[in-house]
Order: C-alpha cells, then structure tokens, then sequence
C-alpha cells in the first residue's frame, strides 16, 4: 500500500474522530439546552399550597386507620404511610413553586402530628448516662490508644531484640 494513501487515510480518521467529539461536547445542537436554561421562578400560591397539604393529610389519615392505635408510636408499623406524605408534601411544595419546608407546611406537619403521635413522646425517653460511665466511656478508648501507641513506639525502639 502506498504510504502517501495509509498517511491520507490516518489523518482523515483522526479528522473524522476530532469533529465527532467536538460536536458531541458542544452545545450547536441544543441537547443540553435543558441544563442551560434559567429555571422558572413561580410564585408560591399559599391558598393552593394548603389545599394540597389537606390532599396529603386525608390520604395519610386514611393510611394511618389502618394502622392499629397501639402501634402508631413504633415507627416500623406506619413508615411507609409516613414517607408517602412526606413525599406528597414535598412534591407539591415544589410544583406549586414553594420552598419546602415552609412555615405553612410545617404548621401542617405539626398538626398532623399532634393528631396522631400526641401519645409518642413519653413512651420511649432516652436518657444520658450518669456522669461517671460517661467518663468511663471516653477514657477508656483514650487510654487504650495511647497505651497502643506507646508500645508501637517501644516496639519499633527494640526491633533489634525482637528480629
């Protein structure tokens, strides 16, 4: 083959290749014209936003009937239910053009709430621990770090011993 023709061949697949990529990195043909454009500012409609929060309350007061009285403080009975509206919340928070959460959005959530957990908050009271296993507890791992750094540094002081 002559070598004029394999170099011509070369740089026209190289040139082929090149525009092929420059094309796919540009923005002539506007595929990415989504990412650049300027994002539609909507404003926040308050009487809307709360009639779609009572959309999300009645079908979470509907989910939550199903869930036994006694298991509404256990978390792992009603999750689902839970992040379906909080889920509903937030989306429509967002189509309608609002910030989410907003005070208007959280008033509701706290309704929703005392509606529903009022009887939670006393059940399970996590307490800290007395003063002195407090103490304990932090000591200890410091302790053990430096006496692991100590004998580390003793160790590598008296490898001629060890070897």
């Amino acid at each position: 083959m002559d070598p004029n023709l394999l170099t011509l061949f070369k740089l026209s697949l190289i040139f082929a290749v090149n525009m092929l990529m420059t094309r796919g990195l540009s923005d002539a043909d506007g595929a990415d014209q989504l990412f650049t454009q300027r994002p539609r500012l909507l404003q926040c409609n308050q009487t809307l936003l709360l009639l779609e929060m009572e959309r999300c309350g009645e079908r979470f007061s509907s989910d939550m009937n199903h869930v036994h009285p006694d298991d509404r403080c256990n978390l792992t009975h009603f999750i689902r239910e839970y992040h379906v509206f909080s889920f509903c919340t937030e989306m429509n928070a967002e189509r309608i053009g609002c910030f989410w959460p907003n005070p208007a959005v959280e008033r509701f959530i706290i309704s929703i709430h005392k509606h529903f957990f009022s009887n939670c908050s006393l059940e399970h009271v996590f307490l800290d621990p007395p003063d002195h296993t407090l103490t304990l507890l932090i000591l200890v791992p410091v302790f053990l770090t430096l006496a692991m750094v100590l004998l580390v540094v003793w160790c590598s002081k008296r490898s001629d011993i060890l070897a």
